[in-house]
């Protein structure tokens, strides 16, 4: 089976209130306005998200409630997961692969370095730097999440808010 796994970096965070801690740290006016873009073009490149898990961090859950509205995803079915905070790659991997089986499209919103080092792993090739607000679109022939790998991905897209677009 074809299951579409999408990672999506948070959307551009504000650093004016140096009071808050990282994890507090809500989204810039720029991120508000990346972010629905991006979701819209999750959806022209095929993605329905049948499941969308963000880091607890209120800049990353910003942008996946963003993206969620601007594909018609219910916000109350987000998952908020606390490991995804700043997670290493193969700690991405091991929330991806405790995840049911009935969902076949998933997005998964987290930080650097982790969602760089994990699209890189997972394409076999080199993308210098995942932009805020990037997706990096997979397909893996698989039939359970923890089955996810390089050798069973296929690149479907990198897109993010500044790539130029085809017209």
């Amino acid at each position: 089976m074809t299951r579409r796994i999408t990672l999506l970096r948070h959307a551009k965070s504000s650093h004016d209130d140096m009071s808050l801690s990282d994890h507090d740290r809500p989204l810039s006016q720029r991120g508000e306005r990346d972010a629905p873009g991006m979701g819209r073009r999750l959806l022209e490149h095929g993605s329905r998200p049948s499941l969308i898990v963000t880091s607890t961090a209120r800049r990353a859950r910003q942008t996946a409630r963003l993206v969620a509205e601007a594909i018609g995803y219910p916000r109350e079915f987000l998952q908020s997961e606390r490991e995804l905070y700043l997670a290493s790659p193969d700690t991405i991997l091991t929330v991806i692969a405790g995840q049911d089986a009935t969902f076949n499209d998933m997005v998964v919103c987290g930080h650097n370095p982790g969602i760089t080092e994990l699209a890189c792993e997972l394409s076999g090739t080199y993308i210098d730097n995942v932009p805020t607000a990037g997706i990096v679109i997979f397909d893996a022939d698989i039939d359970t999440w923890d089955e996810l790998g390089r050798a069973r991905c296929q690149l479907v897209d990198f897109d993010y808010p500044k790539k130029p677009r085809s017209a």
